[in-house]
């Protein structure tokens, strides 16, 4: 058909949206007063999960502080169902300041631990952050060499030089970087080669079913490699089987997480008894 032989455009009312996009726009409304809310009573938690060893899985290597947040009748809500819709706004800001002042009490309470913490890069430029940053590293000596700082390739990509000069200053200072849901399909691998990640977690699309799958089998593989080319540390995540745990183990990983090795708890595990608050 010609272009002369296109129908005439119908005209759209102003104002007029479809029911998906109302109801989408509504849910991300209701999400944003849910956590609005949440942080101005800061009823804000972390959850830890081990991280542990890929060549003695009973030990953990560290653990990452996961928020979680409580809403008005105590409910868990887990960052997954508030994450994304908050992620470029103030409130994510003030939700990555909320983890970071609470992982480095983690850390001032217990000095044998070892902690990974959420943050996106579009906190490296906010003031209150960095002030909870500095004023914890500040009140122990030991908190930056037991701090793990995570980035997930999506955010790293918004802003890489930044990225980059904030992370050499902070690893002068003894913090190590991971780069989250590694091989997700956002870095570039110029900027990879320049960030200097001390550890490249491996996204849980490539691990889930690994032991039964060629193509995620090649895919890790091939990830790992890359991430030991740069003498990056790996974590598979999003383990949760054995075999899948054997698999990893075989190939050499350096560590896994999931929920084969534990959930994440809102009680510390290392100060829990047996049965413990799974978030």
């Amino acid at each position: 058909m010609h272009q002369r032989d296109l129908p005439p455009a119908q005209p759209v009312e102003p104002g007029l949206v479809s029911p998906l996009d109302y109801a989408v726009a509504e849910r991300d409304r209701e999400t944003m007063s849910l956590v609005r809310r949440a942080v101005d009573r800061r009823d804000v938690v972390l959850a830890f999960q081990p991280i542990v060893q890929g060549a003695r899985p009973d030990r953990p290597a560290f653990y990452e502080g996961l928020i979680r947040l409580l809403d008005e009748t105590g409910r868990i809500i887990p960052a997954k169902d508030f994450i994304e819709t908050i992620e470029t706004t103030e409130l994510g800001r003030k939700i990555d300041c909320l983890s970071l002042e609470m992982g480095l009490i983690a850390l001032a309470e217990d000095p044998g631990l070892r902690l990974a913490i959420n943050m996106s890069a579009r906190s490296i430029g906010y003031p209150n952050w960095l002030k909870t940053l500095n004023r914890g590293l500040a009140m122990d000596d030991t908190a930056a060499e037991r701090l793990i700082l995570e980035i997930t390739e999506s955010s790293a990509m918004v802003m890489p030089d930044l990225v980059t000069v904030f992370m050499q200053d902070l690893q002068q200072r003894g913090v190590s970087f991971a780069l989250d849901d590694f091989g997700a399909g956002y870095t570039s691998f110029r900027y990879l080669r320049e960030f200097y990640f001390d550890i490249i977690k491996i996204d849980g699309q490539f691990i889930r079913g690994i032991a039964d799958s060629a193509d995620n089998q090649v895919l890790t593989q091939a990830l790992m490699s890359i991430a030991r080319h740069f003498d990056m540390f790996t974590v598979a995540e999003s383990v949760e089987n054995a075999r899948d745990a054997a698999f990893l183990q075989s190939l050499g990983i350096d560590c896994m997480q999931g929920y084969y090795f534990g959930a994440p708890t809102i009680l510390p595990p290392w100060k829990a008894p047996p049965a413990q608050m799974r978030a």
